[in-house]
């Protein structure tokens, strides 16, 4: 019922930066909340950053004050405006979002998207 399409990963220099954009469409919900989790090459996914329909905001501590999540309500859309990006954050990030349907709550997860920070 939920498709969850993601884009703006990349290749960037170190303090460089990047926006990952995730736009959610279907039909029979509304969002209860939006997020980004990211997984490096044999780690567990973990989370980034999240958003709640009301606008509240929740980050990793070790994106804090490089990173920051937004949402277009009108469009189902969330972003992630990433700065001052290290090495560290090379990671494949994925888009999440928990609905509401007629039955109840479902997490839904796009597909990853490569960002890659060069030293």
């Amino acid at each position: 019922q939920v498709q969850l399409v993601e884009s703006g990963g990349g290749l960037v220099q170190a303090g460089g930066s990047l926006r990952l954009s995730c736009a959610a469409s279907g039909s029979g919900f509304s969002i209860n909340v939006m997020g980004w989790y990211y997984q490096a090459r044999g780690k567990q996914r973990d989370l980034v950053a999240t958003i709640t329909s009301g606008g509240s905001t929740n980050y990793a501590d070790s994106v804090k004050g490089r990173f920051t999540i937004s949402r277009d309500t009108a469009k189902n859309t969330v972003y992630l405006q990433m700065n001052s990006l290290k090495p560290e954050d090379t990671a494949v990030y994925y888009c999440n979002t928990v609905v509401q349907h007629i039955y109840g709550t479902r997490g839904y997860w796009g597909q990853g998207t490569q960002v890659t920070v060069s030293s």
